[in-house]
């Protein structure tokens, strides 16, 4: 029997960030999660859309100079933040789950780079499909509300930056529970934080005194982060950028929070 003797691998293969960004896309895209919950998100964005735009034109307002048809278009990004959370959650808690996770760790002993490469890779994918998402929305509810005349242009003051945002709103919510399942390393945890830190505040705020839940509420994740999706600002809300960039700091503290715990504490 003749033995066959290779000769030892010789080239140095190094961690960056551009193959550790590589490699989470190769884990997101074979996700089957990635497909049903992405799936999902467009869906809701864009049926939500339709069927609220059609309902509100079978029945118009009384008084046109209201009623924003961009939020009408746009109604389906509320639900769908759900679907792109819960998948930031699945992108990370899957790997603990399934104890996978060591071997990612072990091909990036930094560590970090693992957590920012989901990071990057999620969010990109997310916005990706995002932005066409929220413009097939508008566009289709608008010239559903154009029967009644109600409809209004990318063109007018707001529209173009409520639509966008709508787009970033949901990156960020998905980056949150992205931070949300490395923080807590398990599914159930991460979908039940996600859950409650977007809609718990504001339950338990609106049981308080108004003047006290006026003065919080602005301040509250999802009512901050949404602000920049809206055309016509609430008074008792944040300005749209500066609601959105507070959104974004919760998002950071909680992905800082992560990135400590993952250097600190083994797989």
């Amino acid at each position: 029997m003749t033995s066959l003797f290779l000769p030892p691998y010789s080239h140095e293969q190094r961690v960056t960030y551009l193959r550790v960004i590589g490699s989470e896309w190769t884990k997101l895209r074979s996700l089957l999660s990635t497909i049903w919950c992405l799936a999902a998100t467009v869906a809701l964005v864009i049926g939500v859309g339709l069927a609220y735009a059609s309902l509100r034109a079978a029945r118009p307002p009384a008084d046109p100079s209201t009623f924003d048809s961009t939020a009408v278009s746009l109604a389906g990004v509320q639900l769908a933040q759900l679907a792109i959370g819960v998948l930031g959650v699945l992108f990370i808690t899957g790997e603990y789950a399934t104890g996978s996770i060591r071997a990612s760790l072990a091909a990036v002993p930094g560590r970090l780079p693992m957590l920012w490469g989901k990071a990057i890779t999620f969010g990109l994918t997310t916005l990706l499909l995002a932005v066409p998402a929220v413009l097939v929305a508008f566009l289709a509810g608008q010239s559903i509300l154009a029967a009644e005349s109600l409809d209004t242009s990318l063109g007018q003051p707001g529209v173009m930056r409520a639509v966008l945002g709508s787009a970033l709103f949901l990156t960020a919510v998905g980056l949150l529970g992205l931070g949300l399942g490395a923080l807590l390393r398990n599914t159930a945890a991460g979908i039940s934080a996600l859950f409650g830190l977007l809609f718990a505040p504001q339950l338990v705020f609106g049981l308080l005194p108004e003047s006290m839940s006026d003065a919080a509420y602005r301040y509250l994740p999802t009512p901050a982060g949404a602000a920049v999706s809206s055309v016509y600002r609430d008074p008792v809300t944040l300005a749209p950028w500066a609601g959105f960039g507070l959104f974004c700091l919760y998002t950071a503290i909680v992905l800082g929070l992560a990135a400590w715990q993952l250097r600190r504490r083994d797989a």
